[in-house]
């Protein structure tokens, strides 16, 4: 009866991602048409806080904790916990970043400078440029290149509220690399991810992608294969060290020709090291693809029929500028709608008319963690909201977290921490968990490594307004206290 039962069970999981492969492939365009129109640069995703119509619950009018438009006066005393340095860098940086003519004028200079033989523009050479960058872009984005720069930033962090970190080595073996081997590029991705770990405290993240194990993992993921034995090995051992140490992996999102296979080794990993309630791999859901939903209901039910625990971390989206346009959403709008109901239905661990469940009749949610990385304002206060509601009401909680990059949106970070603040003086209320993603690395590693997002994601320059204004504020507020008028 037991062999029959897990024949029956394999056989609807079997089906179960047959027809999750079969979504994909409808709604993608093929690997080799993909790959030779694009570079697969990578990018990180931000959007503007406007936010209307969303299909979520509203905030509930009685909520004293959370506003969904907080004052300017709150917003402004919230960023009382960054230094003066942090503020004035953050402002001078999103100053440049929000102007295309200054953005497009700073990046072409700074790669200029990386690609030079020419000492006076060498980082190596000239230590007053190599000063200079160190003060401004380096720390803006990234935590240090040794174990005790980056120890010291994470310390500061924490110090400022933050539960903790998600820490990303900077140095990517890219698809295009040259003199790299399969066997090389593996052993560089693993000693980089356990080196990563090493350096992470318990309960922190570490930042990865597949892909960055090279070509053949890139290839491998794009055909549908399962990793190369090497490959899997690598990647158990990863996974090993990270659940030793409570460490969670957050697996950066691919391209939609090579997604599938994205999503079938994270899975993979998660059958194996999810347990108990307890993610120690996350699969990646980039909510500005319109079969997301329906690719996230899927792992949903796969999770509940093999009953591991799924981990879930929604993002707007990567590779904008890259995917088939009739892949994405058709206005930034629909976007946000997809990406708050998808968060509000994980919250309530509940399907609904939007996620909606892939077998008729299916109810029951697996258990699940969730990592909610935005930037956007709106999507973090409604969400926080339903959670306080939820509290309120004696409602079992959905493990979450909260996440940002350093250096980005501290406006919307900062609040958050507030609110937790806030929430410790009152029993019913949740204390949510916030985290910085931070780099680590060289300078040169670390500065090609922000010359490629840049690349990938100039919308943000529309993010970066936002922070600009919240930082310009914020120093004349400081300005004002200073004099007696505040």
């Amino acid at each position: 009866m037991a062999t029959a039962m897990k024949s029956s069970h394999a056989l609807a999981t079997k089906n179960m991602i047959a027809r999750t492969r079969q979504t994909t492939l409808s709604c993608k365009a093929t690997a080799t048409q993909i790959r030779a129109q694009h570079s697969g640069r990578r990018r990180l995703h931000s959007t503007s806080h406007e936010n209307n119509g969303v299909a979520i619950p509203s905030i509930p009018a009685s909520e004293t904790i959370y506003n969904a438009q907080p004052s300017t006066s709150s917003a402004q005393a919230a960023l009382s916990c960054l230094t003066l340095p942090e503020v004035l860098r953050s402002y001078l940086i999103t100053t440049m970043s929000s102007s295309p003519a200054l953005l497009g004028a700073s990046t072409s200079l700074l790669r200029k400078m990386l690609e030079s033989n020419n000492p006076l523009f060498s980082l190596e050479k000239n230590p007053i440029m190599r000063i200079i960058l160190w003060e401004t872009f380096y720390k803006q984005f990234c935590a240090g290149a040794d174990k005790d720069q980056i120890a010291k930033r994470c310390a500061e962090l924490r110090a400022q509220g933050y539960s903790g970190v998600i820490l990303e080595n900077a140095r990517e073996v890219l698809k295009d690399e040259a003199g790299h081997d399969e066997a090389t590029d593996i052993a560089y991705w693993k000693k980089g991810m356990l080196d990563t770990i090493n350096m992470a405290a318990p309960g922190d993240f570490l930042g990865l992608k597949w892909s960055g194990m090279g070509s053949a993992a890139m290839n491998r993921m794009a055909q549908e294969q399962d990793p190369s034995a090497d490959m899997a090995a690598a990647m158990h051992a990863v996974s090993q060290a990270a659940a030793a140490k409570d460490i969670g992996l957050l697996p950066s999102a691919e391209e939609t020709w090579n997604l599938q296979g994205f999503q079938n080794w994270s899975l993979l990993m998660q059958r194996e090291y999810n347990t108990k309630g307890k993610s120690v791999v996350y699969t990646t859901y980039q909510m500005y693809l319109k079969q997301m939903p329906e690719i996230l209901s899927k792992h949903l039910e796969i999770a509940k029929a093999e009953g591991f625990t799924l981990g879930a971390k929604l993002v707007r989206g990567a590779y904008l500028a890259t995917e088939p346009r009739h892949l994405i959403h058709d206005t930034i709008q629909d976007t946000h709608n997809a990406y708050d109901s998808a968060t509000a239905a994980l919250i309530n661990r509940s399907y609904d008319a939007f996620l909606r469940p892939a077998t008729v009749g299916q109810s029951a949610f697996p258990d699940l963690n969730v990592v909610v990385a935005s930037h956007n304002a709106s999507t973090v206060e409604k969400a926080q909201a339903l959670r306080q509601e939820q509290a309120r009401n004696g409602q079992a909680l959905t493990p979450m977290v909260y996440a940002q990059l350093q250096g980005m949106a501290d406006e919307v970070s900062c609040k958050m921490l507030a609110n937790a603040k806030a929430a410790e003086s009152d029993p019913s209320a949740v204390r949510e968990k916030v985290f910085k993603l931070t780099v680590w690395g060289t300078m040169h590693e670390a500065l090609n490594y922000l010359l490629r997002r840049a690349a990938e994601n100039k919308d943000a320059a529309s993010r970066t307004g936002e922070t600009r204004a919240a930082m310009g504020a914020e120093l004349v507020r400081r300005l004002k206290a200073g004099v007696g008028l505040a």
